[in-house]
């Protein structure tokens, strides 16, 4: 039995050391689980007991603890002076003494819940594990497959764990089939009675902003910064980027040489057209670059409102309007202003004398359909 126990204990040590969970913490979570089995089946539930695991034989040993006193009116929690310095001479009344009950049956118990509690620790520990690996990554992105589906929800395999990709998360005009592997910004992670939940989106204006960080070198260094996102998933995007050297073509540096950057995150998100602007300390250019690939003449602002009103030529209304307003939309969650856009003969028939209209030319764009 002796030899069973030492094997034991060996071997619940490595697999804590392989999950990377320390014995301590292993021979302590079994020793308090011990308590309760014991006090369970041998029906000791007024008992003040501890259990004890051997570090180096592996065996179990149970004790009871009781008060010494002169009289002894409780014998399950209390020991006479007389007897209790049988067990140590030098004790006095109000010490404590242990005294060794395991029943002769307790080994087989012992070790079997002695595994269960293993098991346990190790399936949290693996849990505690990827909750802390994920959630140092909210906001960032990574490549999953697609396993399965479950109530419209895509369930995710990223290799030690899956995630879930809800239907508010996924890009409408996309469909998901099995082993598809996807570029995914992580939400959120969330500790669950099941393990940690870890929340996707391919829907997230900030993912096009991490695909934009991997794909252009310039961004990662610092050079070129993005910012701002707009995106309607599936349809089309607005970036909005600025260059801190002058030397630098923002644009051009997102655009990559003929094109493949920019191609690159088409194709990852299937298709999504993709408008690259220039971002402007003026806002006047700024909204005008925003509204790309329309053409603006010219631009007025209402600051207090954080208000604009846009002239473009008639022949570029449509486009500066966009499909179903689309274009006009992203521009302005782009720029965060409200957008008034009018073509040039509705301005001349239009009384704006309370807006002050300044020529703009807007500057370098790329749009990509």
């Amino acid at each position: 039995m002796a030899t069973q126990n030492k094997e034991f204990l060996n071997a619940f040590k490595e697999v804590g050391k392989e999950k990377g969970i320390s014995p301590e913490i292993l021979f302590d979570a079994i020793e308090s689980a011990l308590i309760a089995a014991y006090k369970k089946n041998f029906n000791s539930q007024a008992q003040n007991v501890r259990v004890f695991l051997d570090r180096n034989t592996g065996e179990f040993h149970v004790y009871a603890i009781k008060n010494v006193v002169d009289v002894v009116e409780n014998d399950v929690l209390e020991e006479s002076l007389q007897n209790a310095r049988k067990i140590n001479p030098h004790c006095v009344v109000g010490d404590t003494i242990e005294e060794e009950i395991t029943p002769a049956s307790f080994g087989r118990l012992a070790t079997q819940t002695a595994k269960q509690v293993v098991v346990q620790r190790i399936k949290e520990a693996e849990r505690n594990m990827v909750y802390d690996e994920y959630i140092n990554r909210v906001g960032d992105i990574l490549t999953g497959i697609v396993q399965r589906v479950e109530n419209k929800n895509i369930i995710i395999d990223l290799g030690k764990t899956e995630a879930i990709l809800t239907p508010a998360e996924q890009i409408p005009t996309e469909k998901y089939f099995a082993n598809q592997r996807l570029k995914l910004y992580i939400v959120d992670v969330k500790k669950t009675s099941k393990g940690p939940q870890i929340i996707l989106s391919r829907t997230h204006p900030n993912l096009l902003k991490r695909l934009f960080e991997l794909e252009v070198s310039e961004i990662s260094e610092g050079v070129v910064e993005i910012k701002s996102v707009a995106r309607e998933p599936g349809m089309r995007s607005k970036i909005a980027v600025y260059a801190t050297d002058s030397n630098i073509d923002p644009v051009g540096s997102c655009v990559g040489p003929k094109g493949v950057r920019v191609q690159t995150i088409v194709n990852e998100l299937n298709g999504e057209k993709i408008d690259i602007v220039k971002w402007n300390a003026d806002p006047k250019v700024y909204i005008a670059n925003a509204l790309s690939p329309a053409q603006v003449t010219s631009v007025a602002i209402q600051e207090d409102e954080k208000m604009s009103r846009v002239v473009v030529p008639d022949y570029h209304l449509s486009l500066a309007i966009g499909k179903e307003g689309q274009n006009a939309r992203l521009a302005a969650k782009l720029t965060g202003w409200k957008i008034d856009i009018k073509s040039e003969t509705q301005a001349a028939e239009t009384d704006d004398s309370d807006m002050q209209f300044v020529k703009v030319t807007g500057e370098e764009a790329f749009s990509i359909e």
